[in-house]
């Protein structure tokens, strides 16, 4: 298995091997093998994949104030076809928008080389007949500064490709919610008016928070998180206030994702009883959202575990696009969780239908701690002297045992009958 990570010193020669292949890269390089070690040694981003101690890949750029270079994007071949490319190049516009790139472009002698499949993948623009390949960062320095105030950030722009599992979910967040937004001049064509807001509900744990993200980090969208409980301590004059200078910043973004979690804290059923601050808080949401829809490029993703208590005013038609349930997953996509958690895990052949069969209960992230005590059972072996320590499925099988299911059947019931009355997809 493949991993991306930071150039080191010792790596050089390694490198300089890959860059004089030519069948690793650009057959006629645009930048010769001097000006990378050169780029590399005045400590430019650099980022290479390794398999074991072998580099299989490497991605060099050179940063100029706000403006990068991608200098080369080298394979080998025999690593093509993996993804390994696109990873790279996240890996490395992780490290140039930190250091301050707005503009990152990548220069290739022909559209069809090594790695132009890489750049599109990562979103980058093609110009047509030269190869040019450019990508504008959606953060200003301003933005930046706002970004700072409200707690977000830009996320790594492959999370929704490792969401594993959830498949029935995923496909359809993908068609309502992040296609429409991704191709707003298509959504135009067929008389679409892309989505502004959703809610997300589900029992605890069963991925709405990373939903959230994964939407964000597919659209290259700043990544915004509310947190109430937050506001309210960090604001002397009240919740409702705090929401409200809150949503006056992330009017400053050209595009965000702001993301609320266990929305009922803003958004619970009123009643004459209920405290007039309450209340005072369910009406600011109400009155900011209408105003947060009116421009493009944006989404507001409200999470909650208890539909039955939010407001029947915050759910309806015109608020909210979509209700959209993510609730426990089914047999295949326990498996394709499984997959994911244990495939960096040393195991047998294991009896997979018996370890989906016995976490019927268990969320997705209740399977990433399970399958973090089977690769502690393998370290702690190797540890002890058997350096070929393996999970085997009993070994499996007692992690599950162990870890305390998030879900009841109680819980699971109550889900279904919430999709009945509250879904809208």
């Amino acid at each position: 298995m493949w991993r991306v990570r930071d150039f080191h010193d010792d790596d050089l020669d390694a490198a300089i091997r890959l860059w004089d292949d030519p069948t690793a890269g650009d057959s006629r390089p645009l930048f010769s093998v001097s000006e990378l070690v050169a780029a590399v040694r005045a400590h430019q981003p650099a980022v290479v994949a390794v398999v074991g101690d072998d580099i299989v890949g490497c991605a060099v750029a050179e940063l100029g104030r706000d403006r990068a270079w991608v200098l080369r994007l080298s394979l080998s071949p025999n690593w093509r076809h993996r993804g390994i490319g696109s990873a790279l190049l996240g890996g490395l516009e992780e490290r140039l928008v930190t250091a301050g790139a707005v503009r990152i472009a990548g220069l290739l002698s022909s559209a069809a080389e090594v790695g132009a499949e890489a750049f599109e993948h990562q979103g980058y623009r093609r110009t047509e007949g030269v190869g040019l390949f450019t990508k504008l960062q959606t953060m200003t320095g301003p933005e930046r500064g706002i970004l700072g105030q409200l707690g977000g950030r830009l996320l790594r722009p492959d999370l929704w490709e490792r969401l594993g599992g959830m498949v029935h979910e995923k496909d359809l967040i993908e068609r309502r919610v992040v296609l429409p937004l991704a191709n707003p001049a298509q959504a135009e064509r067929a008389g679409l008016v892309p989505p502004r807001a959703i809610v997300l509900f589900g029992p605890p744990g069963t991925g709405k928070t990373t939903f959230a993200k994964a939407v964000a980090s597919r659209l290259g969208w700043p990544f915004v998180e509310l947190f109430p409980s937050r506001l309210s301590g960090e604001a002397p004059q009240g919740l409702a206030a705090a929401l409200r200078e809150a949503f006056v910043q992330i009017h400053e973004l050209d595009s965000v994702v702001v993301f609320i979690d266990e929305v009922e804290e803003i958004a619970s059923l009123r009643s004459q009883s209920a405290l007039s601050a309450t209340q005072g808080v369910t009406n600011e949401m109400l009155k900011l959202i209408p105003t947060f829809r009116e421009r493009d490029d944006r989404l507001l993703v409200c999470a909650t575990n208890s539909i039955r208590v939010l407001d029947s005013a915050f759910l309806r038609h015109g608020r909210f696009d979509y209700v959209i349930p993510v609730g426990p997953p089914d047999a295949e996509a326990r498996r394709a969780i499984w997959e994911r958690y244990l495939t960096d895990v040393p195991h047998d052949d294991l009896d997979r239908d018996r370890v989906v069969a016995r976490s019927e209960l268990l969320t997705p992230a209740d399977i990433e701690f399970a399958a973090r005590r089977v690769a502690q059972v393998v370290f702690e072996r190797s540890v002890a002297g058997d350096p070929a320590a393996a999970a085997t499925t009993d070994d499996v099988l007692e992690a599950v045992a162990a870890t305390r299911p998030t879900l009841t059947p109680g819980m699971v019931e109550e889900f279904q009958a919430d999709i009945s009355e509250f879904a809208r997809i």
